[in-house]
């Protein structure tokens, strides 16, 4: 084998161990949400610990006003809850979405392709607004140009994301509720490590 040769196939096999391992780069999530009594809060943690079960992923939970204009860019995806007020989004959750996209903007990174987004939300009633909730979370979302992944109950079929009803302060959720939580954010972890691997690759 000719000295060219060998050079030729040293270049190739040191750009297929470098393609190799971009995947292996971390997928952050961030899991941030709006809590007025703790119990979105709580539904939160439950989703956190379904993201950080999927190994390579980095996760961050944080209520709205904690999180940072950094923390927005650096996401690969992002998992949001709210409350739900007057059959909607809370106030709070409406100013975080308009924020996001005035980061995504501002940085000239709105188009940037392999972002996932999901959402999650608490509510007094068995339906109360919870499925105008997450809609509209997922809209804004959509709109954003991310890709939205939905949650998965325990019997198999897919949601628009964890939900619990909470009709008092503190209210405790339900095992099913816990379990659909930690289910949802394991998937949408998986997920958007797969979704984030093709755009590296891509890119």
């Amino acid at each position: 084998m000719g000295r060219r040769a060998v050079v030729l196939m040293s270049l190739l096999l040191a750009g297929a161990l470098a393609s190799a391992g971009e995947p292996d780069a971390p997928t952050r999530i961030l899991v941030a949400y709006h809590s007025e009594t703790g119990n979105t809060e709580a539904l939160a943690g439950f989703v956190r610990d379904g993201v950080a079960a999927v190994e390579g992923v980095e996760v961050r939970l944080r209520p709205l006003d904690a999180v940072t204009d950094g923390e927005i860019l650096q996401a690969d995806g992002i998992l949001l809850g709210t409350p739900v007020h007057w059959a909607s989004v809370s106030v709070e959750t409406r100013s975080f979405l308009d924020r996001v996209g005035a980061v995504l903007l501002k940085e000239g990174v709105l188009d940037r392709e392999g972002r996932t987004a999901g959402a999650f939300c608490t509510g007094g009633g068995a339906s109360m607004g919870k499925e105008m909730a997450r809609l509209t979370i997922l809209n804004a979302f959509l709109t954003m140009r991310f890709v939205v992944v939905g949650g998965v109950e325990g019997d198999g079929f897919g949601t628009l994301g964890p939900e619990a009803t909470t009709p008092d302060p503190k209210s405790p959720t339900t095992t099913e509720e816990r379990a659909a939580a930690r289910a949802s954010g394991e998937r949408f972890a998986r997920l958007t490590r797969q979704i984030r691997r093709v755009a590296r690759q891509d890119h």
